[in-house]
C-alpha cells in the first residue's frame, strides 16, 4: 500500500516581520516526518502562504503546532492587509496528495478543527469538502465581514462557529478566527497590469471568475422573483478572482485562486485574462505564482504555448519549464526557482546521487572502478537512451525545417515518443545496477538456520529474477525505440540521415548487450520456465534486431 500523503497549506495573517514568520514556520520541523515545503510572505497583503507534506497524523499536528504559535504572536486587532481575512491563521486546508482519500482528508480536517475549537479556544470553521453545511462550503461565506465583522458574526447563532467559542472575548479579539477545510489541489495565481486601477482590475476578474458580476441597470443590481441578485456568469469555472493595487510592486494584479487545475488550468485563465485586458484596454505584464505547484501544471503550460507556436512537444523537461516560466511571465517581479517552487522537485531525494545524474566523466570512471556495477546492463540501457535521443534530434529539426510548417505535429509525434522511450532508458540505467545489488544483498543475509538459509535462498532467486527482467526490458525498450529512427530515416531529414544511422546502431549495441546479461543472469535462475520464456522472448527481439541494423546499413549505403 502507498505511504498516505496530504499536503497542508496554512495562511497567516503576518507577511512583514520575518522573525515571527521564522518562529511560526519553525514549529513545522519539530514534527517528525513533516517536510516543509514552502515559506511565501507577501508584504502588501501582509499574510504568508505555508506549504508543508506529510503523513497525515504527522500534518495536522504539526498544522496544530503553527496555529497556536501564530495565536501567540499575531494580533489580529493591530492587522491590516490587502487581502481578505479574519483570523491569524485564516485558512487551514488539508489537500489529499497520494494514497488517501478526499473522504479520509475530511476526517483529519475535522479532527484538527476540534483540537483548534477546545484546546486552543479559537472559533473554528469548517468550509470546502470539510464544511458541516452548504452555505458554509464557500470560504468567502464563512470569512464575510473578515475580522472586523466577527464579533457581529459570533452573536448570530446561523454562522455559530463549527468548533470553538461563538463569543468574541479577549483571547479571540487577538487570535481571530480559523477556517480549515479539506480541498482539492488549489493554485494562488495573480496576475500583472500594466495598470494602477483596482476597478479595472476587478473588471477583468469579473469577467473570468466561475461567480462573474451581478447584473446591473441604471446603477443598480437587477433582482430576480426571490429578491436576490442576478448573476453574469464569468467565463471560468472553477476560478475565483479579485483585482487589487500591490504597493510593493506598484501595479494592479488579479488574484486567483483556481480551485480544481484539471478545470481550469493556470495558462489557460492567463490566456483567457490576456484576452479580457486587450478588450478593456489594458496589458497584462506577466504573472506571480504563490506557494507551489505540480510539475504537471508547468508541463501543461510549455505544451500549450509549443502547440500555439506550432513547435515539437518533444523537448527536454527542462526547456519545458523555461517556456512555462517565459511565456506566462512568472519571473516578471521576482526569479523563479523551479526547484523551490515545483512539488516534485523539492520532494526529490536528493540524498542518494544517481548514475544519470553524473557527468559523462564521472560516469565513465564510475564504470571504470574496481565495483561490478555499473556494468553491461546499465551502460546498455544508457547507449540505447543515447540512440533514441539521436532519433528524437532529428525529429525536433524536421519540426523545425522551413517549408516543412504543415508537419511540424507530426515529427512532434515522434519526438514525443522518443522523449517517452529515452527517460524509460534513462530509468533503466540505475535500475539495472540497483537490481544487481539486490542480488548482493540476498547473498549477504544470514544462514544460520534452516530458517535463514530458506530466506536467503528466496531472496537470491527474487532478486536473480528481477536482475533478468530489467535487462529484458532495456532489450524490449530499445527495440521498440528503434521506430523513431526508422521514421527519421524515411521521412525526416534526409541531411540527418546519418544520425538516425547511428541511433539505429547504438539500440541495436543496446539491445545486445542487455541480451548478454539476461542470457548469464537466466543461467542462475531455479524456476526455469520463467528464465526460458524471457530467454525465448529476448532471442526473438535480438534476431530482429541484427536485421534491422542490416537494412539500415544497406538503406544509408544507398543514399549516400
Amino acid at each position: 500500500m502507498n505511504k498516505q500523503l496530504i499536503e497542508c497549506v496554512p495562511n497567516i495573517s503576518e507577511g512583514r516581520d520575518q522573525a515571527k514568520i521564522k518562529q511560526i514556520t519553525d514549529v513545522v520541523e519539530t514534527v517528525e516526518g513533516v517536510k516543509l515545503l514552502d515559506v511565501d510572505p507577501g508584504k502588501a497583503t501582509n499574510r504568508t502562504v505555508i506549504t508543508f507534506v506529510g503523513e497525515p497524523e504527522n500534518v495536522i499536528e504539526a498544522a496544530f503546532r503553527l496555529i497556536k504559535k501564530a495565536s501567540e504572536l499575531i494580533d489580529m486587532s493591530k492587522h491590516s492587509g490587502e487581502h481578505p481575512r479574519f483570523g491569524a491563521t485564516d485558512v487551514c486546508p488539508l489537500v489529499p496528495i497520494s494514497g488517501i482519500t478526499m473522504e479520509e482528508t475530511v476526517t483529519y480536517a475535522h479532527k484538527l478543527a476540534k483540537r483548534i475549537g477546545e484546546e486552543l479556544s479559537i472559533p473554528t470553521y469548517c468550509y470546502e469538502n470539510a464544511a458541516q453545511e452548504p452555505k458554509r462550503k464557500n470560504l468567502a461565506n464563512c470569512r464575510s465581514g473578515e475580522y472586523e465583522g466577527l464579533k457581529e458574526k459570533l452573536t448570530n447563532p446561523e454562522w455559530k462557529p463549527d468548533f470553538g467559542p461563538a463569543e468574541f472575548n479577549s483571547k479571540v479579539k487577538t487570535t481571530g478566527a480559523t477556517a480549515v477545510s479539506a480541498r482539492d489541489f488549489l493554485i494562488a495565481y495573480n496576475i500583472n497590469l500594466n495598470s494602477t486601477s483596482t476597478r479595472r482590475a476587478n473588471a477583468i476578474a469579473f469577467d473570468i471568475r466561475e461567480a462573474g458580476r451581478n447584473k446591473m441597470e441604471n446603477g443598480k443590481p437587477v433582482l430576480d422573483q426571490n429578491g436576490e441578485p442576478i448573476r453574469i456568469p464569468g467565463k471560468l469555472k472553477a476560478v475565483k478572482g479579485i483585482g487589487w493595487f500591490i504597493d510593493e510592486y506598484g501595479i494592479a494584479q488579479i488574484s486567483y485562486n483556481l480551485t480544481n487545475i484539471s478545470i481550469t488550468s493556470m495558462h489557460v485563465a492567463f490566456d483567457e485574462t490576456c484576452k479580457a485586458a486587450t478588450k478593456r484596454g489594458l496589458r497584462v505584464t506577466g504573472s506571480e505564482l504563490i506557494g507551489l505547484i505540480p510539475l504537471k501544471a508547468m508541463l501543461d503550460a510549455a505544451d500549450y504555448f509549443l502547440i500555439k507556436q506550432q513547435r515539437s512537444l518533444g523537448c527536454s523537461e527542462s526547456e519545458k519549464i523555461k517556456i512555462a516560466i517565459k511565456s506566462l511571465g512568472l519571473d516578471e517581479l521576482k526569479p523563479f526557482n523551479p526547484e523551490e517552487k515545483i512539488i516534485e522537485y523539492i520532494l526529490e531525494d536528493k540524498s542518494t546521487k544517481k548514475l544519470v545524474d553524473l557527468s559523462l566523466t564521472d560516469f565513465a570512471n564510475e564504470t571504470a572502478g574496481e565495483s561490478m556495477a555499473p556494468g553491461g546492463g546499465s551502460i546498455s540501457a544508457y547507449v540505447g537512451s543515447l540512440g533514441v535521443a539521436l532519433g528524437t534530434m532529428v525529429a525536433n529539426l524536421s519540426s523545425h525545417k522551413a517549408g516543412w510548417d504543415d508537419r511540424w505535429e507530426e515529427f512532434s509525434n515522434w519526438a514525443v515518443k522518443g522523449k517517452s522511450y529515452k527517460n524509460k532508458l534513462m530509468f533503466l540505467v540505475d535500475e539495472d545496477t540497483n537490481a544487481f545489488n539486490k542480488i548482493i544483498d540476498g547473498f549477504r543475509m544470514p544462514k544460520g538456520t534452516e530458517e535463514e538459509q530458506k530466506l536467503r535462498a528466496e531472496a537470491i532467486e527474487n532478486a536473480t529474477k528481477y536482475a533478468t527482467e530489467v535487462p529484458f526490458k532495456v532489450m524490449e525498450t530499445a527495440f521498440q525505440s528503434m521506430e523513431v529512427m526508422q521514421a527519421m530515416l524515411k521521412d525526416g531529414m534526409q541531411t540527418s540521415l546519418s544520425d538516425a544511422g547511428v541511433g539505429i546502431l547504438c539500440a541495436k549495441a543496446a539491445v545486445t548487450g542487455a541480451y548478454f546479461n539476461v542470457k548469464i543472469n537466466a543461467k542462475d535462475i531455479k524456476d526455469r520456465t520463467f528464465a526460458d520464456d524471457l530467454l525465448k522472448r529476448g532471442e526473438e527481439i535480438y534476431l530482429r534486431t541484427v536485421e534491422i541494423e542490416q537494412e539500415t546499413i544497406n538503406y544509408i549505403n544507398s543514399k549516400m
